[in-house]
């Protein structure tokens, strides 16, 4: 048996995105979510909107294998990996004196939240340019910026349930934003507003983004059919 593959605390997490072929089989797509989620995973189905990709399966666990066989299952559905996000759940270092159960639900989330099915997703990094390196300031510096910016994100409580997944030495980016919204302009509205906060409008870095709808993993399969 091969050892689980843990974290120390929290859970992994995976955002496989793909596309279907003419050798797709759809109930087999359904049957590995099913089987995911028998296991204790928690699969997050979504219907990319856009040429980026058709689908999105985010899935959550402590265990990295069983993340890794449902992309091993998904595979031998006949859907085509096109793109992928390796990270974990953390609770920040600028986030120390939240309350216990707020660092529960960062580290243990559970998903999709009921009522919110915009969602979108993006990669970001920190700079590290010569007048812009985010590494060379100070902790309380830091902790500064990010206060602000958490501000301005508790505006859309309600609206937009977030999460932040650390992806620094997993991915090619630091962290992954996967955003929840009630309507699909809570997600620009969101993120609109959060960019003009210092510690994203002079020191983040974005990657692509991705947006669709989230829903049973049948449903979905039937629809885009």
């Amino acid at each position: 048996m091969l050892d689980p593959v843990t974290t120390s605390d929290g859970l992994s997490v995976v955002h496989l995105f793909c596309v279907t072929t003419p050798d797709t089989d759809h109930d087999a797509v359904v049957e590995a979510v099913r089987t995911a989620e028998a296991a204790g995973v928690q699969v997050v189905t979504v219907a990319v909107v856009g040429h980026k990709a058709e689908l999105c399966f985010m899935a959550l666990h402590t265990d990295l294998w069983l993340l890794r066989d449902l992309q091993s299952g998904l595979n031998r559905s006949g859907l085509v990996l096109i793109d992928s996000f390796v990270s974990i759940t953390e609770v920040s270092e600028y986030a120390l004196g939240v309350p216990d159960e707020m660092k529960k639900m960062r580290l243990f989330p559970k998903l999709p939240p009921e009522g919110k099915s915009a969602w979108c997703f993006y990669p970001m990094t920190k700079r590290r340019n010569p007048d812009q390196n985010w590494y060379r300031l100070t902790f309380d510096q830091r902790m500064e910026l990010m206060r602000e910016h958490g501000t301005s994100g508790r505006k859309f409580a309600g609206r937009i349930v977030q999460l932040i997944t650390s992806s620094t030495g997993l991915d090619d980016w630091e962290w992954g934003v996967t955003l929840f919204g009630v309507k699909i302009d809570d997600l620009k509205d969101t993120v609109y507003t959060m960019r003009y906060d210092e510690a994203s409008a002079v020191y983040s870095e974005f990657g692509d983004f991705y947006t669709g709808m989230v829903g049973p993993v049948d449903e979905i399969m039937a629809r885009i059919h």
